[in-house]
């Protein structure tokens, strides 16, 4: 997958969920819970020691399921991404050491700005989709709205205290390709192998992500 590919396939999907996994054994179901519930992705987070293996259950069993890797901090962490078999990776903040170990190994990276001079710094590495993170601690939708009009050819993933009731509204913002989102299977949520909650959220966050007026439109932004 190159980075056309997935800017597309993230404005289709709209919502991708962050999820934090203490068990590998619960990578399958949860992929298959999301599939089922008509949202195939997943972002998963290496902040526990089993994110690599969670990552490579789910890309070897969970068919149509798309599979990135979250929180990604150096080049050893992409490499672990990478050997998983992660179809894209997210990181907090832009690292070009990250960022050209990523293009090394041929796996599309989207990291995190805050700033004009972090995106212009992105853009100069060939960077057009990037992670605006915490999305709402650091200015929310006025934010992306005032970034966007110096920088039309940037497209956006915000994450970072977004919720069920105000995704809609980031959503509709023509720079925003997709959101991430840990409320549809939180941490107690997954550990606890709660799989028709997920499926009850993660079919919510479905259903906005068809009825949002920027899903008519996917893919027009570069």
């Amino acid at each position: 997958m190159n980075a056309e590919d997935l800017l597309q396939r993230l404005r289709e999907l709209a919502i991708v969920p962050v999820i934090e996994i203490e068990y590998a054994d619960d990578a399958i179901p949860l992929g298959k819970t999301l599939v089922d519930a008509g949202l195939p992705v997943a972002e998963i987070t290496f902040r526990t020691p089993v994110a690599a293996d969670a990552i490579a259950r789910m890309v070897d069993n969970v068919p149509g399921l798309l599979v990135g890797a979250g929180t990604i901090l150096s080049e050893e962490d992409v490499d672990a991404a990478a050997d998983a078999g992660a179809h894209f990776i997210v990181s907090p903040g832009l690292n070009a050491s990250v960022v050209e170990r990523a293009r090394q190994r041929s796996i599309p990276i989207i990291p995190g700005v805050t700033s004009p001079s972090e995106i212009e710094a992105a853009r100069s590495l060939g960077l057009r989709l990037l992670k605006l993170f915490p999305a709402e601690a650091i200015g929310g939708i006025p934010l992306v709205k005032a970034l966007s009009a110096p920088y039309p050819d940037v497209s956006f993933m915000p994450t970072g205290g977004i919720t069920a009731d105000t995704v809609s509204a980031w959503l509709a913002q023509p720079s925003v390709a997709a959101c991430g989102g840990s409320w549809i299977a939180t941490k107690d949520a997954v550990t606890g192998r709660r799989w028709e909650e997920i499926t009850t959220k993660a079919g919510q966050a479905a259903e906005l992500a068809a009825s949002s007026p920027r899903s008519h439109t996917a893919g027009t932004r570069a």
